[in-house]
């Protein structure tokens, strides 16, 4: 396809992706089952950090965390205190589950809440990712919790944190995503890297490489912002949906 092809492409099955049939089976319908800002994020913020493995995996995981938290996520966490709270997805335990209570606690008692501590007087979303990786690590806590918030600057490619902010920062024009901050411009989201996405990009030729790291994404979204400078993180929706889907 010739890139006026390509863009064409993308848009249709962007546009036809991103519609609300897509939450059934998608770990965004646990934040949508809440309405006021801080329960939205915190609870998006939470599964999205599980997000890794089967979809229907994360979500059953997604809804014994609710039930944990009493489905009141800004009031359990402004009130939480450490204790012994069961739960396990994958390699994310009890352990890193109440030093994430105890993380956003301090976040929102002492940096002004989650979006506030994605300040960055840089643009680029590498520096708003370390710096609020910075923040929530900020406090006493054990070695093995940092590995379920990647670093760029280490060259990972982000894919759960990426993921959170497109839920955060784009429009819910068309329903999927929320657009509750306004303190990150949508044009500098990223496409969050993972094997559906990856695969197609490779596929399409966005990509050179199998292996996904921050270069990768720096790499993708540099084309796909000449696609659309404004919005180029819709292009998550048609790219996993090739994937997921299509099997393209």
């Amino acid at each position: 396809m010739s890139p006026s092809e390509l863009k064409e492409f993308l848009d249709f099955k962007a546009d036809f992706y991103e519609n609300p049939s897509f939450i059934v089976d998608d770990p965004i319908q646990i934040p949508h089952r809440f309405e006021t800002k801080e329960d939205i994020e915190i609870s998006a913020f939470l599964i999205s950090m599980i997000s890794w493995g089967n979809r229907k995996s994360i979500i059953k995981s997604g809804e014994n965390l609710l039930k944990l938290i009493e489905y009141q996520p800004y009031e359990f966490v402004m009130n939480f205190s450490e204790q012994d709270l069961t739960f396990v997805h994958r390699t994310f335990n009890n352990i890193d589950l109440n030093f994430f209570l105890r993380s956003l606690k301090n976040i929102y008692e002492n940096h002004g809440g989650l979006e506030k501590a994605f300040h960055s007087n840089d643009s680029k979303l590498i520096s708003k990712i370390s710096n609020f990786r910075n923040i929530f690590f900020n406090i006493s806590h054990e070695k093995r919790s940092e590995k379920h918030i990647s670093n760029p600057l280490s060259g990972s490619a982000c894919k759960r944190i990426i993921m959170f902010l497109r839920w955060m920062v784009r429009s819910n024009q068309k329903g999927v995503d929320f657009g509750l901050w306004n303190s990150i411009p949508k044009s500098c989201l990223m496409i969050p890297l993972d094997v559906h996405t990856g695969n197609i990009a490779s596929k399409l030729g966005l990509i050179q490489t199998n292996k996904f790291s921050w270069k990768t994404n720096e790499e993708l979204i540099s084309i796909l912002q000449k696609f659309d400078p404004i919005d180029p993180a819709k292009y998550d929706f048609a790219l996993f949906g090739l994937g997921a889907y299509e099997k393209f």
